[in-house]
């Protein structure tokens, strides 16, 4: 399912949370004119795997609003461009979407390197956004006043993934390496420094060309470096699954903990060997884990929905669907209880606490627009993957 130009989408029940929002008067509408959605996704190119699956959830979400009558009897109408993982091609996307379409709100963009060159753009037009991405940056209540995030932080990402290297499987040497995206560049720049403060030595560090063919080389630095666990930061599968080869065809029996695309449908598809996924831990939610073989009941009631959807998981993650679905969901709460117009989207997600999504739980408040818990972030065996989701690694407490 994907949504190439302007589309309308019909669907089902709301849920309930709020979004961001600015000054810009908002021109007249007709009381049952569709409530006009700015969406972002990287529908294609190289960092296409997260956006492919929330594509999904967005979608699927809403298709239920609109089925069930949509947000006081106005439809939704999802007006979508895809940003091809190209920061230049989101930015080019904004101005059509803020100044000719005039969007009610704008979801995305969803990779952290097109909403760091579109999030200034976006509040520059005083238009509400929600998004996903993880890098700290993109929420500042003084710089951006009518952005909100719905996910967790990069330092709350990293913060997850050092607790398991350093506190769970009690290893020191780390190697820490990216691609040269602006998330992969960010997350190797806030990571490095706090497994410092934890007293982890890195021993090898650098932002590699995704599209290198050959990792051997870099991955002969870290072996001699002596790094007891690699820590790779991207979303680009092919970049991963070329660290797992080439980690298995070393015979190298080290872990590999990171970012959570370790574990796409995508990367494993790309592996040499089924058994190359063996000691690799992403990070992952803990709403969207199995837990002593169980997820919670509210998730494994979406899970059937989606599965009764024909929602393919060969390519995408579970908490990926659902992080869209919330999206939607989130969005049409907003609508519903605080309006259109910008001032009172922002006055209404102000005051979200608590909101019980699939995905996670989100609170936000005037000072800050960073939503989701320390305590939903955790880390998982990607070789359990069964319909999207993972067991939750060993080490927690259930």
């Amino acid at each position: 399912m994907r949504i190439r130009r302007r589309q309308v989408l019909s669907g089902s029940a709301a849920g309930a949370v709020s979004l961001a929002a600015g000054g810009l008067a908002a021109p007249a509408i007709a009381a049952n004119d569709p409530i006009k959605i700015g969406y972002l996704p990287a529908l294609t190119g190289p960092s296409s795997s997260t956006g492919v699956g929330i594509n999904r959830g967005v979608q699927l979400g809403i298709e239920a609003i609109n089925k069930a009558g949509g947000v006081n009897g106005r439809q939704l109408e999802l007006i979508s461009r895809d940003t091809q993982s190209d920061p230049t091609k989101a930015v080019n996307a904004v101005s059509e979407l803020t100044q000719r379409q005039k969007v009610a709100m704008i979801f995305g963009p969803v990779n952290s390197g097109e909403a760091l060159a579109a999030t200034p753009l976006i509040a520059r037009d005083k238009v509400p956004m929600l998004h996903p991405c993880w890098v700290d940056e993109l929420i500042d209540v003084k710089k951006y006043p009518m952005a909100y995030r719905q996910a967790p932080t990069n330092t709350q990402i990293g913060g997850g993934a050092n607790h398991y290297v350093v506190d769970v499987l009690k290893l020191k040497k780390v190697a820490v390496i990216s691609d040269t995206t602006g998330y992969g560049t960010a997350s190797v720049n806030t990571y490095v420094p706090m497994l410092k403060a934890k007293g982890a030595e890195v021993v090898y560090t650098n932002h590699i060309d995704a599209a290198n063919p050959d990792l051997k080389p870099e991955m002969l630095r870290m072996q001699s470096a002596g790094a007891q666990v690699i820590m790779p930061w991207s979303v680009n599968a092919g970049f991963l699954s070329r660290i797992l080869n080439t980690r298995g065809g070393m015979g190298w029996d080290v872990p590999v903990v990171g970012q959570t695309t370790l574990g796409s449908g995508q990367t494993k598809a790309l592996l040499e060997k089924p058994e190359y996924w063996n000691k690799v831990y992403s990070n992952n939610f803990r709403k969207c884990c199995y837990v002593n073989g169980k997820l919670e009941p509210k998730t494994a009631e979406y899970l059937d929905r989606l599965k009764a959807a024909k929602i393919e998981f060969a390519d995408t993650l579970l908490w990926w669907v659902a992080l869209g679905w919330d999206g939607a969901n989130l969005m049409a709460d907003v609508f519903k209880n605080g309006g259109t117009k910008a001032d009172d989207i922002v006055g209404y997600m102000n005051k979200v606490k608590g909101w019980p999504g699939i995905y996670g739980t989100v609170t936000w408040t005037p000072e800050q627009h960073n939503g989701f818990p320390d305590s939903e972030v955790v880390m998982c065996e990607v070789n359990s993957l069964k319909d999207g989701a993972f067991n939750i690694a060993p080490g927690y407490a259930s």
